[in-house]
């Protein structure tokens, strides 16, 4: 006797489809909105907070990159954050790399530091850092009168760096230990050195967890506020300490467009990063499935 079995719709999948498409409104509209109202005239905001712009008044931006010094702020915070990325990866891939395939004294010491390092909020030391800093550039006052260490670009993205090191080291090391040891000893017998193995096999085999850890140190980076604004208090300011400026300027100003123009600046570049880097992801992801 043959049973059918009759499966009709899961209620659980409607009810996961109806959450993520409640999560998507919640992103979507706020970001929509904030577009929407920085594309309006000063007048418009006396009306209705829904109604759409009369016109693409880019204005805002131009003002806001130019008379608000956006522009300048901007371009300290790619800067910043290239660096970091540059900074953190150099010393994080060959580490991890280390640390997953290499036996040496001491390295269950390292591996309970940097488990250790994980939990360590950088808000908290960042007082510390700025005081250490300090001392520094007091000792080279001879050399370098106007400072170097403090308001120094470069300085605050090898600090983003030092401070995300931890878990970049965790993520690569884990994803290093899971590529199986064949592949080197193919290489090993064609005459690879363990460097060339590590940059001509290892690494791109890692590329999903390269672009993981380059997605999330990238949003720390360009996102942080206090460390930004401990280290930098010069006038190279970065975007988010330079959006604090322009809303405490537009609340005398009484000009949000200019405000919200200032809100687009920051927001479309982490956006746009994230939907290229979340594409190269899954097809890394799937690339690497269909080869196992």
């Amino acid at each position: 006797m043959t049973t059918i079995n009759k499966s009709g719709p899961r209620p659980g999948r409607g009810l996961t489809h109806l959450l993520v498409g409640g999560i998507t409104l919640l992103i979507v509209i706020p970001v929509a909105w904030v577009l929407v109202a920085s594309l309006k005239r000063k007048s418009e905001f006396f009306g209705s907070p829904w109604t759409l712009p009369e016109g693409l008044h880019l204005q805002n931006y131009v003002d806001a990159f130019g008379g608000a010094q956006m522009g300048r702020y901007f371009a300290t915070s790619v800067l910043v954050t290239l660096l970091g990325l540059v900074f953190v990866l150099a010393v994080s891939v060959p580490a991890a790399y280390v640390v997953a395939r290499y036996e040496f004294r001491g390295k269950g010491i390292v591996e309970v530091a940097l488990l250790a390092g994980l939990f360590v909020n950088v808000n908290y030391i960042v007082v510390p850092i700025f005081l250490m800093l300090v001392d520094w550039d007091r000792a080279l006052v001879d050399v370098f009168p106007d400072g170097f260490f403090l308001d120094n670009p470069a300085m605050l993205s090898l600090v983003y760096a030092a401070t995300s090191i931890p878990f970049t080291i965790y993520l690569l090391t884990a994803y290093f230990r899971s590529i199986p040891a064949e592949f080197e000893e193919a290489a090993l017998l064609d005459g690879a050195s363990r460097f060339r193995i590590m940059t001509r096999v290892m690494l791109p085999m890692a590329r999903p967890a390269v672009t993981t850890v380059i997605l999330f140190n990238f949003l720390a980076y360009w996102n942080d506020f206090v460390i930004a604004l401990t280290l930098l208090p010069g006038e190279g300011k970065t975007l988010q300490v330079g959006l604090l400026n322009l809303m405490a300027a537009q609340k005398a100003a009484a000009d949000p467009g200019r405000l919200y123009a200032g809100m687009v600046i920051v927001i479309v570049p982490v956006l746009l990063l994230y939907a290229l880097i979340q594409r190269r992801l899954i097809q890394g992801m799937a690339a690497g499935g269909v080869k196992g």
